[in-house]
């Protein structure tokens, strides 16, 4: 399993948010490239960053500070805000490792089939749901489509990475949703990572142990509940 630090970025600043509300936003760190640098210090094997207002206003937003952190040499996967060709290829052109496409799951099912085509290691989908169901557009829609039904159909056009997010414990430190994480590798056979709420190490071992490609760790980290050497330490035992 693979550890993936978190960089949210908004108006070109490393933020953190609580369950994905905006009005809770607030800085965690100097800067984004200098939050990457210190995680990359710490052994780090790749980048999660989220363009946030990329997210909000439907197009990448903060392409210059994204290339910045994929200049420093470490595999970086990308998400917020790409709703086209041109947004996913100008990525791929930047040097992302992998590129998530959110909303465009549920509104643009050709536009991800296209990606997972062309670009199937590249090519991931977030999945983020609340109460089991799936919200878009920066978390600000909630929909009435399920989350492991949206995972059984991405993965039926060729996704072969999905990012789950359970909404109501991002930010909150009270742990992942290995339920709902559980069912999702019942469902489909493909990648998963996890992302939400993760506290501290046992929840990195909990993550393991239900056999997940990777773990995103956001607001443990800026926050010290978690160390990040001890967590790849972990994460790579066998």
């Amino acid at each position: 399993m693979i550890i993936l630090p978190a960089i949210d970025i908004k108006d070109g600043q490393c933020v953190r948010l609580l369950r994905g509300e905006f009005g809770t936003v607030h800085k965690v760190a100097e800067s984004p490239e200098k939050s990457a640098r210190n995680f990359i210090e710490c052994g780090a094997e790749f980048l999660h960053v989220v363009d946030l207002d990329g997210a909000l206003i439907k197009k990448p937003a903060n392409t210059e500070t994204v290339k910045k952190i994929i200049a420093l040499g470490v595999p970086v996967e990308i998400g917020g805000g790409i709703r086209s060709e041109k947004d996913f290829e100008s990525y791929v052109e930047a040097g992302a490792k992998r590129i998530i496409l959110g909303s465009v799951a549920l509104t643009n099912k050709s536009l991800v089939k296209w990606c997972a085509e062309k670009y199937p290691s590249l090519t991931a989908v977030g999945i983020d749901a609340e109460n089991g169901f799936v919200s878009t557009e920066g978390w600000l829609c909630r929909g009435n489509v399920e989350y492991a039904e949206l995972a059984k159909e991405m993965e039926s056009i060729g996704v072969k990475n999905i990012i789950f997010t359970d909404i109501s414990r991002d930010g909150t430190l009270e742990g992942p949703n290995t339920e709902q994480l559980a069912k999702l590798k019942e469902t489909v056979d493909i990648n998963i990572t996890a992302s939400g709420g993760i506290r501290d190490i046992n929840d990195i071992k909990a993550c393991k142990s239900l056999g997940l490609y990777g773990a995103i760790c956001g607001k443990s980290l800026y926050s010290g509940t978690l160390d990040l050497r001890e967590a790849i330490e972990c994460s790579q035992r066998e």
